[in-house]
């Protein structure tokens, strides 16, 4: 480590002298960010131009994924890898000869600072911009604030939140050396049996576009030096698979592409996010990491993105592999960058063959300007070439896990729990149930943290089991464990819980899914882990219906990424909750929920269907989705978008119009009266909705447009204001052409997207 230090100072001290004799342009502050672009690029070489569009894992990632997995193995895993046939040693010289732009799952301070001193003897002296998995917080790392996942965010309907989350985590990724993070996730969550609906904002394209860009904004800011670059990701459809698995085709009209999947992206363009990933599937036949249409013709030249394009996971590789349109590796590279693509994440074999590619007139140079120019100008709006490259350890451990971050990820994961039912029994009173027994295999276990988290140390995780002895001191708590593996649960363990709830005054179940990442093949939900229904896994159904068959009042409690169709826990139980991934302070705002000592305020961000024979369900469907409804079943789901209960109650007044008919050019404000008519003080989430009567083309039979967070005291009314403006007015017509057609248009206001929770007035655009 001494040694390390002592070459610290010696490139800095070089950089410092190399920028007072040379004078070169591109290690000129005061030139503009175009100018030092060009001057640099015209000094590099073929070799470092093509190794500045390469992305490798990092060093200790190699040895750890050597030690665990075979070459066969790397095949189908989308989390772990190294390189066979290739030493450490070959990727560090590789960065020391200016080779390599980028690495990613680099979880230390020690190894982003060695990896930049490798740099840091490169010819150019080109920074490398890390990258990492930062979706709710910096939580790939250990050491970090792990705050709830998007989907728990999402249900908080709170963008100030997002974009503080946003905010903090850059901060706490740049005290580490790390530069760029692979969110947000703007995905429309379609299809519950997809693993990855835990990353999402939920399924409705305004509420996800709105958590995007804030979040982009809380990244980047104006690329200070505790800023970071976004990844708005992934590019697209693969939240709407043909069968549910991640990576499967999405077959999308252009019209639900527009419609639907663009809009938040198109979002991310417009909040200025840096960069983008393209997706794993295939998009009507082309796939995303070869399809010119998405990365030039809509990401560039419509919408007029400026950033750069990183592929996923190896997904070029997969054009040659998967789907079959690429016929070598070789081809495979070709036809991405061709296409568009920017950034390889990540692999030995691109530099050999792009700059093949190029010597052999395939790919003109002017292509791999294009690319490099994009990702060097990112680094310098980080402050890459002006800044010291090199963090420093004390400095980080004041700026991580801080006071603020902490009290923040506790905020926001009160925030994101859904009460779905309650018959009277929420708030507990800690007087009247003197005995709890609580047991489920998300009870005492980090697995609260969610997907996309490393295991962190426990005095910084509450689980449930933990928070209730925190809220409820005075309690007698008796825990019967169940392991954290839903798939292989003890029978012998199930029935002791069905003893011990018989002993209890209130029993406590907390179910779900199981996340953790470092058991990557063991999981139910995440990333890569897809479903082929929605059920709870295992005994746990029985486990709840055991606890329950006591005759004592029985609580569940979900922890989950993906919408569980619970019916029978919603039908029996005396309460359910949805606490998602609520990350490291979730079991202390279970508890304080349980308890009495925070009032519930989310709302459902996602459609729960009551099994997977109802998906699709989504609440923004078509009029005939159900002109021919389920035979013997419902066609309602269990719980709508939009829902979520309150210990208070609320009471909406008429809506009111600043105009009841309007030209299509201009905006109408709605203001809607709500009145807190219950005995405590709460949080409602006012929703407004908006419906197209008729329309030359099919439209959804409600749309959201607009929401507000209002506190109220008992007893207390506020007018919330929201404008509807043109653009949510109109739509693509029979041409494909943006239009608002005039009519008749129903406004909605209320609690949730359920037509009963909502008050109604109709407005009229003229001509």
């Amino acid at each position: 480590m001494k040694k390390f230090y002592i070459t610290l100072l010696i490139f800095c001290n070089c950089i410092g002298l190399m920028s007072q004799t040379e004078r070169t342009i591109y290690l000129d502050k005061t030139q503009t960010i175009s100018r030092r672009v060009e001057d640099l690029l015209n000094r590099m070489t073929l070799e470092e131009k093509v190794g500045q569009m390469n992305q490798f894992v990092g060093l200790e990632h190699i040895k750890a994924a050597q030690k665990n997995l075979t070459e066969e193995d790397l095949k189908n895993n989308t989390a772990n890898a190294f390189y066979p046939g290739t030493k450490l040693s070959d990727i560090e010289r590789w960065t020391k000869e200016g080779l390599i732009g980028s690495f990613l799952h680099v979880l230390t301070i020690e190894e982003t600072n060695y990896l930049q001193s490798l740099a840091m003897q490169s010819r150019l002296k080109i920074p490398l911009i890390i990258g990492i998995d930062a979706i709710h917080g910096n939580a790939n790392a250990p050491g970090n604030t792990v705050y709830p996942t998007n989907i728990g965010l999402a249900c908080s309907f709170d963008t100030t939140m997002a974009y503080r989350i946003a905010r903090q985590t850059a901060q706490e990724m740049r005290s580490m050396n790390l530069h760029w993070t692979f969110n947000p996730n703007v995905e429309v969550a379609r299809d519950p049996r997809w693993g990855r609906v835990g990353e999402t904002y939920g399924e409705d394209p305004y509420l996800v576009g709105l958590m995007g860009a804030v979040t982009t904004k809380g990244y980047q800011g104006n690329f200070g030096t505790d800023n970071v670059l976004a990844c708005i990701k992934h590019f697209v459809g693969g939240s709407e698979p043909i069968n549910g698995t991640n990576a499967a085709p999405a077959d999308l009209s252009e019209r639900t592409l527009r419609e639907v999947f663009f809009p938040p992206f198109k979002a991310g363009v417009d909040a200025g996010g840096g960069s983008f990933m393209t997706a794993h599937n295939e998009v009507n036949g082309i796939p995303a990491h070869a399809n010119e249409w998405l990365m030039e013709d809509v990401l560039r030249k419509e919408w007029g993105f400026k950033g750069f394009v990183v592929s996923d996971w190896m997904d070029i590789e997969h054009l040659y592999d998967v789907h079959h349109t690429a016929s070598s590796v070789k081809e495979a590279f070709y036809q991405s960058i061709m296409a568009g693509m920017d950034m390889h994440m990540h692999g030995i074999f691109w530099n050999e063959y792009v700059c093949e590619l190029v010597k052999e007139g395939r790919i003109p140079l002017s292509r791999i300007n294009e690319s490099v120019r994009r990702i060097l100008y990112a680094k310098f709006q980080l402050g890459l070439f002006d800044n010291n490259p090199f963090c420093d350890p004390k400095q980080s451990a004041q700026i991580r896990l801080s006071a603020e971050h902490r009290k923040t990820a506790l905020e926001a994961a009160r925030n994101g729990i859904v009460l779905l039912t309650n018959n009277g029994i929420l708030p507990l009173d800690e007087t009247k149930y003197k005995k709890v027994m609580i047991t489920g295999i998300n009870a005492d276990d980090q697995n609260i943290l969610g997907d996309w988290s490393a295991l962190q140390k426990d005095e910084d995780v509450i689980t449930v089991l933990e928070g209730l002895r925190m809220i409820a001191g005075k309690t007698d708590i008796t825990f019967v464990d169940q392991g954290w593996d839903p798939r292989n649960m003890d029978p012998a363990k199930v029935e002791e819980a069905a003893r011990k709830a018989e002993e209890a005054d209130i029993n406590i179940v907390v179910a779900g899914e199981y996340m953790m990442r470092f058991r990557w093949t063991e999981r139910t939900s995440g990333e890569d882990t897809d479903r082929s229904d929605i059920n709870l896994v295992g005994l746990q159904n029985e486990l709840i219906q055991k606890v329950k068959a006591s005759g004592k009042p029985t609580i569940v409690v979900l922890i989950s990424g993906r919408p569980l169709g619970v019916e029978w826990a919603a039908a029996n139980a005396d309460a359910l909750i949805n606490a998602w991934e609520p990350g490291m302070y979730g079991g202390q705002a279970i508890a304080e929920i349980l308890y009495g000592k925070e009032n519930p305020s989310a709302k459902l961000a996602v459609t729960i269907p009551r099994h997977a024979g109802q998906i699709q369900m989504i609440y923004n469907h078509k009029p005939s989705a159900y002109f021919h409804g389920y035979k013997g079943s419902s066609n309602e789901p269990l719980f709508p978008f939009g829902f979520g209960l309150s210990y208070t109650t609320f009471e909406y007044g008429d809506i009111q119009l600043d105009k009841t008919e309007i030209f299509k050019n201009e905006t109408v404000k709605v203001n809607i009266p709500v009145t807190n008519t219950g005995s405590r003080e709460g949080t409602e989430i006012v929703q407004l909705y908006l419906r197209d009567e008729y329309s030359s083309v099919t439209r959804p039979v409600k749309e959201l447009v607009g929401f507000s967070r209002v506190k109220l005291a008992p007893g207390e009314t506020q007018t919330v204001e929201l404008t509807i403006t043109p653009k949510q007015l109109g739509f693509l017509d029979k041409k494909m052409n943006w239009a608002i057609e005039p009519g008749i248009f129903k406004i909605m206001a209320g609690s949730s997207s359920r037509d009963e929770d909502l008050k109604v007035v109709k407005l009229k655009v003229t001509e």
